[in-house]
């Protein structure tokens, strides 16, 4: 009887703690990002429903999983959003460097304008399905997780009239955390994000400059974006803005860490949860890890640009190939292009690699990367030096921050030569103060109360049970731009001290004319 007590308060307890979860992807390593927060969500025990669009590129929807997928249709195939993607990169990786400042600007808008298109298409998918927001709404969701790189769930959730926490290393527009979520970020010591290169101990001149990042990409935020007021507007159903329904998130999960962030002001809302995906490392498979003993005391160098960057160009390939050939350590590399004429006998090409597991490997030296937000968290979580080559979006920026902490070298991918990766690479290996960096942010990344993976599903629950988190939201969303910077009490204050400096001239004026016209008289009566 006792038992059967205690199994029927199980269950009631499950029952009482298990909610229904939203969410609102995005497609490449943010969904990858994903994952772990959803898999703990269901370990939990709560439902988790992933509303997907029919032609996403790297969201599978068709196979088995615990996950429900709610798959909504769009105006376009997964080939057409794969060619945008292609598009983007392809700019960034071989374009950008061929331009100067302004055409890669305006290069850079031609580009992105039909990836804006495309994006409103997919918000339109859901949007304006009212059966299947009607469906939603059925289902009782008590939160939306939302990546804000793909717009909309925010719009989601309040058309179901839920709360909803965003999840992102940094916005689309590079200005939305500061200027929709209100984060402080004062410009002469946090660097602007996509700066590439500043750290938070700035020259005069690097100051100067990052000022002018901030008010450019302000500029690019509200030129670009402004489209999206009107489009928030009809699909809210009242006059507002991309940013004011942005700040209405209960949590930002800002998937970076203070191993990896410069120490700058945060709110209660900003949560920090960078290397939630990490984990120890696995076996390898015998093959791999046979090839990995061969390498001896010289170890070995993984190489990876990502699940996004599958090939290079043929010259760029041999050139790489024959850098890699020149050292003594073998190398793993992800690669699915054609095999490059000067590959060396040290060097294996696979077309995917248990990434983590070979970080986590002793024999392994260096972790060659593009610089995506995961890679460098399972570096950081195994302690392997980095050699960068940041190749588009917040690529540079990151690897701004790991060379700043002194755990990467970086080399600029469109002048890249066989000598100077050669020497990048050297330099990683041997100097040993890359290494011991390496472990260091290693030791603070591991030096947590709760894991990151474990305070990301601890804010989901909160909101859930709470039903929002709008004690934690400052006073700041409320109030206007000039308001915020109190322009307006500048302004009245300098009003008071102009009018007081008026009267008191006034005064000294009406002094100087009576002790004036009193002398005059005194002479005349003399």
């Amino acid at each position: 009887m006792n038992i059967s007590l205690l199994f029927l308060g199980f269950l009631l307890l499950q029952r009482a703690t298990s909610e229904n979860v939203l969410i609102w992807p995005a497609e490449g390593s943010h969904w990858i990002n994903l994952k772990p927060i959803i898999n703990e969500l269901i370990a939990r025990g709560h439902s988790v429903t992933v509303a997907v669009n029919s032609a996403a590129v790297y969201i599978n929807y068709s196979e088995p999983s615990p996950v429900k997928f709610e798959v909504f249709q769009v105006p376009f195939t997964s080939d057409k959003f794969q060619a945008y993607i292609n598009t983007v990169m392809e700019f960034f990786i071989y374009e950008k460097a061929q331009l100067t400042y302004w055409q890669a600007y305006r290069r850079f808008s031609a580009v992105m304008e039909p990836g804006i298109k495309l994006t409103k298409g997919i918000c339109d998918g859901m949007i304006k399905n009212e059966r299947l927001l009607q469906k939603l709404r059925d289902s009782k969701f008590k939160v939306v997780l939302s990546d804000p790189v793909h717009n909309c769930g925010d719009i989601l959730a309040l058309k179901l009239g839920i709360p909803f926490i965003f999840s992102l290393r940094f916005s689309p527009a590079f200005a939305m955390e500061r200027l929709c979520g209100q984060i402080p970020a004062p410009p002469s010591y946090v660097p602007a994000t996509l700066s590439d290169y500043l750290s938070d101990k700035m020259s005069f001149v690097e100051r100067s400059q990052n000022l002018l990042y901030s008010f450019m990409y302000d500029w690019v935020f509200l030129r670009t974006w402004r489209d999206w007021d009107a489009y928030y507007s009809e699909a809210s159903g009242e006059p507002t803005t991309l940013c004011e329904t942005m700040g209405k998130a209960d949590i930002w999960l800002i998937r970076t860490y203070w191993d990896f962030e410069f120490p700058r002001p945060f709110l209660p809302n900003f949560v920090f949860v960078g290397g939630l995906h990490c984990q120890p490392a696995n076996p390898l498979p015998q093959e791999m890890e046979e090839f990995v003993q061969s390498s001896g005391e010289h170890g070995i160098v993984v190489f990876s640009l990502g699940s996004m960057i599958k090939n290079l160009t043929t010259e760029k390939a041999d050139l790489v190939a024959e850098a890699l050939g020149k050292i003594p350590q073998k190398v793993l590399w992800r690669y699915a292009g054609e095999k490059p004429k000067t590959l060396a006998s040290n060097t294996k090409l696979y077309k995917w690699l248990p990434q983590n597991d070979l970080l986590g490997h002793p024999k392994t030296r260096v972790f060659i990367t593009h610089g995506g937000t995961n890679g460098i968290y399972e570096a950081i979580y195994h302690g392997v030096p980095m050699l960068g080559i940041p190749l588009f979006a917040d690529q540079p920026d990151n690897m701004a921050h790991m060379k700043a902490k002194g755990v990467a070298v970086v080399v600029n991918f469109a002048t890249l030569s066989t000598q100077e990766l050669v020497v990048a690479l050297n330099t990683v290996i041997n100097d040993t103060r890359y290494k011991e960096n390496a472990v260091k942010l290693s030791i603070i990344q591991r030096d947590q109360p709760m894991s990151p993976l474990e305070r990301s599903v601890y804010w989901i629950e909160f909101v859930m049970r709470h039903g929002g988190a709008k004690h934690l939201r400052p006073a700041a969303h409320s109030l206007s731009w000039y308001q915020y910077h109190c322009l307006d009490v500048v302004a009245f204050l300098g009003a008071c001290v102009a009018v007081f400096l008026y009267l008191l001239t006034k005064c000294c004026l009406s002094c100087c004319r009576i002790c004036r016209g009193t002398k005059v008289e005194k002479e005349k009566t003399q």
